[in-house]
């Protein structure tokens, strides 16, 4: 398991399926008003907008409800401020977090992080000491019954820098702007993609050798992905995959 990603396919997919259906939809409704708020409520003249709009889609967010919340943020109907805060950290081991917030209020959102982290054995970061650890791209989840050969052909002729199998899937990264263009050729090469996104990926991984270890960091992430205004967390992790089984 390198880092986020894996982890984070496995949350799409179990999303979509368990009891944290509902909030998993209010955190996706929340990015996409921010985006349409501060880039306007065209996707085609938004990227971020654009994202967002596809990957509430990936996790069957209802049509109308993206609709509403474009308008909410648009001054259609009305709606709520939201402030992108980014808090950073340590889980146990010393493996570094970012955590990206969407907020109407800072103060409740710090104590609730900064809880969190104490609680399941982490500590809270100063701003930068782990940020520069991290680089924006794009990443892509495809289909892992995709043949390898075609898909690269695809995939790179749009411009991707990296394609990596991760259990079922094939990781796809990108430059950020290339994302909806890379997309756009991997689907129209006959290729399901599974799930979209801008994300943090680490530069390095810390390896986490034993199933303690590994529990008490997937737990702490658990827990911080849990909180009503924080929308997605990253780590620098690698876990073996006979030792994400056994979790």
């Amino acid at each position: 398991m390198s880092g986020h990603s894996k982890w984070a396919t496995i949350k799409h997919k179990k999303g979509a399926t368990d009891a944290k259906r509902a909030k998993v939809f209010a955190k996706l409704i929340r990015q996409v008003e921010v985006a349409a708020r501060e880039g306007g409520p065209d996707p085609d003249m938004n990227p971020s907008l654009r994202t967002m709009y596809q990957k509430a889609r990936d996790s069957s967010v209802p049509l109308d409800t993206i609709e509403k919340a474009i308008k909410r943020a648009t001054g259609g109907l009305e709606g709520v401020n939201y402030e992108q805060i980014t808090y950073e950290g340590y889980a146990p081991g010393g493996v570094a977090l970012l955590i990206e917030v969407l907020t109407d209020n800072r103060n409740r959102s710090g104590s609730d992080v900064r809880s969190t982290f104490t609680k399941r054995g982490g500590s809270m970061a100063e701003p930068g000491a782990v940020a520069w650890q991290f680089d924006r791209k794009g990443v892509l989840a495809v289909d892992g019954s995709a043949d390898e050969d075609e898909l690269m052909m695809a995939a790179i002729d749009a411009g991707a820098e990296d394609i990596v199998q991760e259990g079922e899937v094939w990781r796809v990264t990108t430059d950020p702007h290339d994302l909806h263009k890379v997309r756009t050729a991997i689907e129209e090469g006959g290729f399901k993609v599974e799930s979209g996104d801008l994300a943090m990926v680490a530069q390095n991984l810390v390896a986490i050798e034993d199933v303690g270890s590994a529990k008490k960091v997937l737990e702490l992430i658990d827990h911080l992905e849990d909180l009503d205004d924080v929308q997605d967390v990253y780590g620098n992790f690698d876990i073996p995959d006979e030792i994400l089984a056994q979790l």
